[in-house]
């Protein structure tokens, strides 16, 4: 049986209503959409093992090892240059870190799934914004976001849609750009001008594709111009909340826990990852002459090529891949390398191209690396002759 989570898109580990979870959060998640009735709410202290202890959740056990490499690190001579380079980093980024998830958690609690449901159905130019719009106000990572994507395209979004909003969601959204700020200052917008860039004219490429019949979608069998969710209107749904919410103290405080709520699920998501290619940047930094980055991933043809390379074959998180960008930055002083190696991540994913391959086919998926990748080339050596 498939374990994939089917709302966040993580390997699920807690059987429930026929799927498997990897959160209680995501159960609640899924309950909600699907209307749920009370008496067959998941009840965690119904069943023994229903529930995934908590010391067996990969965020305390990454936490963990973490934490005693550290203490190792700080006593063994050899590891002091990894210990030094790990809190180097934590000191840049720990502000980016803890006001994503609190964006994250806003975006969770406040934003309703059905508003990106309702416009990214309709095969028309202005979808490809839409979508890019929705892909900026999710908060989840590129390995999470591809169960969101999935679903959409099984609600009735056009291929192209769905394949703009993967693009755009991974680095162009709320959470990750503070992310990316804290690391390149401003240099961080270069990153996500361009990603928002690549993900309209990809997307716009595979409405062509998707007229010429040349990738699969299912949409538009349907018709040219099918949107789901006919009967819903953002903007009176909006109204009709913002009419109902009373400022109360309870109120307050249920939004307040949502969004806590929303901010520790998002964590408990990405945070193993991040500390993952945290681990793998200090390692870089202490433990690699700089040399070797000037010469083999420095500001050159090769050192594109080299770097797009690692891109592929490291299966890492968005959030973990930053430091590892930064790091490529840092020692070599490419940033256009730093740029391939975060955009090209996520356009030759194989975990993404698989999931795209199975669900929507495989037209769709090979197509994705081939118009992606000229571009994410392209803008790294554009930057890194300007920079």
């Amino acid at each position: 049986m498939d374990k994939t989570d089917p709302i966040c898109g993580m390997k699920g580990t807690i059987p429930a209503h026929g799927h498997y979870f990897c959160s209680e959060h995501c159960i609640k998640k899924y309950e909600e959409k699907n209307k749920i009735s009370k008496k067959d709410i998941y009840c965690p202290r119904c069943s023994i093992n229903a529930k995934t202890p908590w010391y067996k959740q990969r965020l305390f056990i990454v936490t963990i090892f973490v934490f005693l490499l550290l203490i190792l690190s700080y006593f063994i001579d050899f590891l002091n240059p990894f210990l030094n380079a790990f809190i180097d980093y934590l000191k840049i980024i720990w502000w980016a870190i803890l006001i994503g998830f609190l964006i994250g958690g806003i975006i969770d609690y406040f934003i309703p799934r059905e508003y990106i449901k309702k416009y990214l159905s309709r095969h028309q130019k202005r979808t490809i914004i839409y979508s890019i719009i929705f892909g900026f106000l999710m908060s989840a990572c590129s390995h999470g976001i591809l169960a969101i994507a999935i679903e959409l395209y099984k609600k009735g979004a056009s291929t192209s849609s769905v394949i703009a909003f993967l693009l755009a969601s991974p680095w162009a959204n709320l959470p990750i750009t503070v992310l990316l700020f804290g690391f390149f200052g401003l240099k961080a917008f270069l990153i996500l001008i361009s990603a928002l860039i690549i993900a309209t004219t990809t997307g716009l490429i595979y409405q062509n594709l998707e007229r010429k019949g040349m990738v699969e979608c299912a949409a538009c069998k349907l018709g040219e111009d099918i949107p789901v969710l006919t009967d819903f209107s953002i903007i009176d749904d909006v109204k009709n909340r913002w009419k109902k919410y009373e400022f109360t103290k309870e109120n307050n405080l249920n939004a307040i826990k949502g969004t806590i709520i929303g901010s520790w699920a998002l964590t408990k998501m990405v945070m193993w990852w991040l500390l993952i290619g945290m681990i793998m940047a200090a390692v870089a930094r202490a433990y690699i002459p700089h040399e070797y980055f000037q010469q083999y991933m420095g500001p050159t043809a090769l050192g594109l090529l080299v770097t797009l390379f690692f891109a592929i074959i490291i299966e890492v998180c968005s959030e973990g891949s930053s430091p590892l960008a930064f790091e490529i930055y840092n020692q070599s002083g490419a940033f256009g390398n730093s740029f391939v190696f975060l955009l090209s991540g996520v356009a030759s994913d194989y975990t993404e191209i698989g999931l795209i391959w199975h669900n929507i086919g495989r037209k769709a998926a090979l197509w994705l690396p081939i118009i992606t990748v000229p571009q994410v080339l392209i803008l790294g050596y554009l930057f890194n002759i300007i920079l």
